[in-house]
């Protein structure tokens, strides 16, 4: 009778994380700059109109903070391809409802055209980097290989590398 036993491979060649991008969705330059543009936002609907507060000042605070949400997941869900390019994509939705809002508080006079202007390029700038990552999903993929150990009655034991994929198709 032999046992099995799983171990999972966490190191790349760099010899840490296997995304050499970044350790948590947090290192990502896309993420801090949503972040800057949650808060930027933030502090610009303070001078909305009371009367704006359910309607402009939440929607444009709710999507700039969705951004961030819909990237946290999509690093959540980078094992799957198509689910992360998916995240991705409501990620970049959200900045583009954004610059709507955004757009309407302008025109409606609550932001300054500099102001606007200045959150709009953030927001472009975000889109661009999303943009990018949703080109080179694959480069995000973490699939981490198990290594299955199998200890026969002697004291070989054999080795094989096996991805997440392997079992899927099964």
């Amino acid at each position: 009778m032999t046992s099995l036993e799983v171990k999972i491979d966490k190191t790349n060649a760099y010899g840490g994380s296997r995304n050499p991008f970044a350790h948590g969705f947090r290192d990502l330059i896309v993420y801090q700059r949503q972040r800057e543009l949650a808060r930027k936002v933030f502090e610009a609907s303070k001078r909305f109109p009371k009367d704006e507060t359910f309607s402009l000042t939440d929607q444009i605070r709710r999507s700039s903070r969705a951004v961030g949400a819909a990237i946290a997941e999509a690093w959540g869900k980078r094992r799957y391809p198509r689910h992360f390019v998916s995240k991705l994509t409501d990620a970049d939705s959200e900045q583009l409802e954004t610059q709507h809002w955004l757009e309407s508080a302008r025109d409606a006079g609550y932001l300054n055209e500099i102001d606007c202007q200045t959150l709009l390029q953030l927001c472009d700038e975000i889109g661009r980097m999303l943009g990018s990552m949703i080109n080179k999903a694959e480069q995000f993929n973490v699939a981490e290989p198990l290594v299955l150990k199998e200890d026969a009655a002697s004291e070989e034991s054999a080795y094989c590398s096996l991805t997440t994929a392997d079992f899927v198709n099964r």
